[in-house]
C-alpha cells in the first residue's frame, strides 16, 4: 500500500485540548441502579413518602426523620449479568457472577422533646453501591454490505475522521512520520491508528480525500467485537433531619462519591484473504463528586395515613481524570503483495505512558415526587416519581471553561428521563412482611443518537449503545425482632439496547439484551 510522506505543514484547531469525553461515558457514570437495603429494594425503591429506611437518605432526606430510635445495619448481595447479543441472526451469550458488599449505615434518633413542635432530630450516615459498571458485550457477524453492494468497514471512520482534521487545516498526510501522531493536540487517535496502520490512505479519484481500505477484491468483513466493564459509584451519605408535631418531616443530605470506571475493548475485522486489523482499547476513569439532596414529607389530613414526599438532588459535580491507550495491529498487502504484520501502539508512542486529561462533569438536576399510605400496621403501599433531564449535562475543562463539542451533542442526542416505582409491604404476622415492587425508566437516549467524536479526540472504542426503556421486577421477604431483623429481597432487571460496534450510516444494529438477576441480604439492630 502506498504512503506519502511530505514536510510537516500544520493547521491549528480551535479546540483547546484533545477529545476525551463522550455523551456515552457520561451518561454511563451520572445514571444510578436500584440498591440499598433489601426492604427498599424489595419495595422497589418507593419509600420516599413512608420513609422509615436507611436507604431513603439517597433519594428523600426526610425519610431519616421518620426514625423513633436507632439503627445500625449493613447488606451484600449476589448477582448474575448476563448480556445477549443478536446481529444478522447470529446470537451470542456471556453471562457472568459475582459477590458484592452493596451497603451500610446508621441512624441515629434523638428526642427533642414532647411538648415542643420539633420532637426528633435524626442523623444518620450511609455507604451505597449506586452504580455497579459489570458488564461484558460480545457480538460478531460478517458485516453488512451498503444498499448500492458498497462494504461497510471501521476503515471508513477512520478516514471520515482525518478529513474532519483536513476540513480543520490539519492535514495528516503532511504529518507523516515526521512527528508523533499522539502526542499533537490537533490529530484524532482513531485517523492516527489508520493512517499508521495502512489502513486508509488519499484517494485521488475523490477530490483528494481520504477513503477507508478494503482490499481487492472486496472481500466482505467479518467482524468481532468484545469489551469488558468494570468498577463502580460508591456514595456516602451524611444526612440531619426533623420530625416536626409528627407530621411534618424535612432533611438534607451530604453526599459524597467515588468514582471508578474501566472498559477494555477489542474489535477486529478480517478480510478472509489474509488481511484484516485488530483494535484495542483501554479506558479508565476515576475521581470524585459531590451534591446535595433536600427532601420534605408532610400529612396533608392530620387524621389520615396518607403521606406526600418531595425531594430536590442539585446535580452531582464530579473532577475526573481520563485514562486511555490504544493499540492497532494490521495485515495488509504491500507494493510487494506480501502480507505485512503493522503494530501501532499509543503506549509506545507516548514513552510508555497513557494519555491522561482531566476534566469536570456536572450532572443533571433530579426532582422527586412520592406517595405513601398505610392500612394500620398491616399494610405499606408506595408510590415514586423521578424526573432528570440529562440533555442539561455539562462538561467543563479544569479551568472551567466549557468542552462546546460536547455540551452541544449532549443538547441533541440525550433528553429527559422519567421513573417510576411502585411498592407494597404486607405484614402477614407482626414479625414477618411481604413485599413486592416494580421500576420503569424511559431511555436517555434520542433514536438517532450515536457516538459523534470531534476530530481530534484521543478515544478510540468508537462501539455506542443507544440502551432503551429499563424494567426492573422486586420480590422480598422479611423479618423484625425485638431488636434484631433481616430481610431478603430478589430483583431482575432486563434492558434492550441497539448496539453498533462503529459509526457508520449503513451499518446495521446488533440487539442487544442486558439482565440482572441479584439476591440482596440486609441484616440489622434498631434499639
Amino acid at each position: 500500500m502506498k504512503r506519502n510522506v511530505m514536510t510537516l505543514t500544520l493547521g491549528l484547531l480551535t479546540a483547546l485540548s484533545a477529545g476525551a469525553q463522550t455523551i456515552y461515558d457520561a451518561t454511563t457514570l451520572a445514571q444510578k441502579e436500584l440498591n440499598g437495603t433489601a426492604r427498599f429494594v424489595g419495595m422497589g425503591g418507593a419509600m420516599g413518602a413512608l420513609g422509615g429506611d436507611i436507604s431513603t437518605i439517597a433519594t428523600n432526606p426526610a425519610g431519616i426523620g421518620i426514625y423513633r430510635s436507632n439503627d445500625v445495619m449493613t447488606s451484600f448481595s449476589y448477582s448474575a449479568f448476563g448480556t445477549e447479543s443478536t446481529y444478522e441472526g447470529q446470537t451470542v451469550n456471556v453471562d457472568k457472577n459475582r459477590w458484592s458488599f452493596d451497603n451500610a449505615g446508621f441512624v441515629y434518633s434523638m428526642k427533642y422533646g414532647n411538648q415542643t413542635a420539633l420532637r426528633y432530630i435524626n442523623f444518620g450516615f450511609s455507604y451505597h453501591k449506586a452504580k455497579n459498571f459489570y458488564r461484558n458485550t460480545r457480538m460478531e457477524g460478517l458485516i453488512n454490505v451498503t444498499p448500492d453492494d458498497g462494504i461497510v468497514s471501521q476503515t471508513y471512520q477512520m478516514a471520515t475522521q482525518a478529513n474532519s482534521m483536513f476540513d480543520s487545516g490539519c492535514d495528516i498526510a503532511q504529518i507523516g512520520d515526521a512527528q508523533n501522531l499522539f502526542d499533537n493536540n490537533n490529530v484524532g487517535w482513531l485517523a492516527a491508528l489508520g493512517w499508521n496502520g495502512w489502513l486508509y490512505d488519499e484517494d485521488y479519484h475523490n477530490n483528494g480525500q481520504f477513503a477507508g481500505y478494503i482490499p481487492y477484491p472486496q472481500w466482505q468483513p467479518y467482524g468481532t467485537f468484545h469489551s469488558q466493564e468494570r468498577g463502580g459509584v460508591n456514595e456516602y451519605n451524611f444526612n440531619v433531619s426533623f420530625n416536626v408535631n409528627d407530621r411534618v418531616y424535612f432533611g438534607v443530605t451530604l453526599g459524597a462519591y467515588d468514582l471508578n470506571y474501566s472498559k477494555r475493548s477489542f474489535y477486529d475485522e478480517d478480510y478472509d484473504n489474509g488481511e484484516g486489523y485488530a483494535l484495542e482499547n483501554w479506558t479508565d476513569i476515576d475521581g470524585s463528586g459531590i451534591d446535595l439532596k433536600f427532601g420534605v414529607i408532610f400529612r396533608p389530613i392530620e387524621t389520615s395515613p396518607l403521606r406526600i414526599g418531595l425531594a430536590i438532588h442539585t446535580p452531582t459535580f464530579y473532577d475526573l481524570t481520563l485514562a486511555t491507550r490504544a493499540r492497532l495491529v494490521s495485515d495488509v498487502v504491500t507494493e510487494g503483495s506480501e502480507i505485512e504484520r503493522i503494530e501501532v501502539d499509543s503506549y509506545e508512542e507516548l514513552g510508555g505512558n497513557y494519555m491522561n486529561q482531566e476534566y469536570k462533569l456536572r450532572t443533571p438536576w433530579k426532582f422527586n415526587a412520592s406517595l405513601g399510605y398505610t392500612v394500620g400496621s398491616m399494610l405499606a403501599l408506595g408510590a415514586e416519581y423521578e424526573y432528570q433531564d440529562y440533555s442539561t449535562m455539562k462538561f467543563q475543562y479544569p479551568d472551567g471553561y466549557e468542552m462546546e463539542w460536547e455540551n452541544s451533542t449532549a443538547q441533541d442526542m440525550l433528553k429527559a428521563v422519567n421513573t417510576l416505582r411502585l411498592g407494597a409491604e404486607l405484614k402477614v404476622i407482626p414479625e414477618f412482611a411481604l413485599r413486592a415492587g416494580y421500576n420503569y425508566t424511559t431511555a436517555a437516549y434520542t433514536n438517532d443518537a450515536w457516538k459523534d467524536l470531534p476530530a481530534n479526540s484521543i478515544m478510540t472504542d468508537t462501539d455506542f449503545s443507544n440502551s432503551k426503556s429499563k424494567n426492573a421486577y422486586t420480590l422480598g421477604i422479611g423479618y423484625r425482632g425485638s431488636n434484631l431483623y433481616a430481610d431478603l429481597a430478589y430483583q431482575y432487571t432486563t434492558q434492550k439496547a441497539d448496539f453498533f460496534a462503529f459509526d457508520d450510516e449503513y451499518l446495521n444494529k446488533t440487539e442487544l439484551t442486558h439482565t440482572r438477576s441479584q439476591v440482596l441480604l440486609t441484616v440489622g439492630v434498631r434499639f
